[in-house]
């Protein structure tokens, strides 16, 4: 049985990867490194800004220690930020959803962004109140495809409701759309409906569930396939 939903953001609720690859290939530019964009959507896509930006430091050769990536990250947000500007960015179908599933679970969003863009995403959209809590960039250590975020919010969850007994990690819904978020709620042992926003379906096989977006997908139908 199903008792909380955990949200993914980025490609998840709102269509902002390729915003994030521009920001991330504008800053990585500056630093004379081309990021391919075949290279981030196959690749880096789920990863939080820390590691992406790791990885491909690692892989050209740069410097990768932590003060240089904070200053990377410092950068790429405020590009982000601009980028952004005012745009509506959910996937259609994705604010509805939210809303049903606010109507019967406790929600949660686990993000490998950052927590001042999580906020920014959801306030304008008006679901900031649906979600009991915003699990962040800032808030592990490790980012997707470990399971830490999804750990933390568990934990969050019993400490918020207070419920006994304690919600189980079996009896957590997670949404995603990357191989690394599919792979970071499964170590966590939680249900996973992946969405096909960013990802071909072979790449989402470790899915309890595979839909192509918001709109092909029934919240009820869900429920029930979980079930069985």
């Amino acid at each position: 049985m199903i008792r909380a939903v955990i949200f993914d953001l980025d490609g998840t609720l709102a269509d902002t990867e390729p915003l994030h690859f521009a920001a991330f290939a504008e800053v990585l530019a500056a630093e004379g490194i081309q990021l391919a964009r075949d290279e981030y959507f196959s690749r880096l896509i789920g990863y939080n800004d820390h590691d992406c930006f790791q990885a491909v430091l690692a892989e050209n050769g740069g410097p990768a220690g932590e003060d240089k990536i904070r200053d990377l990250i410092e950068r790429k947000a405020r590009v982000y930020q601009h980028m952004i500007g005012n745009r509506d960015v959910l996937y259609p179908g994705a604010a509805d959803f939210v809303r049903r599933c606010a109507e019967r679970f406790p929600l949660m969003v686990v993000t490998g962004t950052l927590r001042a863009e999580a906020e920014m995403i959801l306030g304008r959209a008006g679901l900031r109140e649906l979600f009991l809590d915003v699990i962040a960039a800032e808030d592990v250590e490790h980012g997707k495809p470990e399971p830490d975020g999804f750990i933390l919010a568990l934990g969050r969850l019993g400490f918020l409701l207070r419920e006994r007994p304690p919600i189980a990690p079996s009896e957590c819904l997670v949404v995603e759309d990357t191989h690394a978020g599919v792979e970071a709620a499964r170590r966590a042992a939680m249900r996973v409906l992946a969405l096909m926003h960013s990802a071909p379906e072979d790449e989402l096989s470790g899915a309890d569930l595979v839909r192509p977006s918001f709109a092909d997908t029934d919240l009820d139908e869900v429920l029930r396939q979980l079930s069985k």
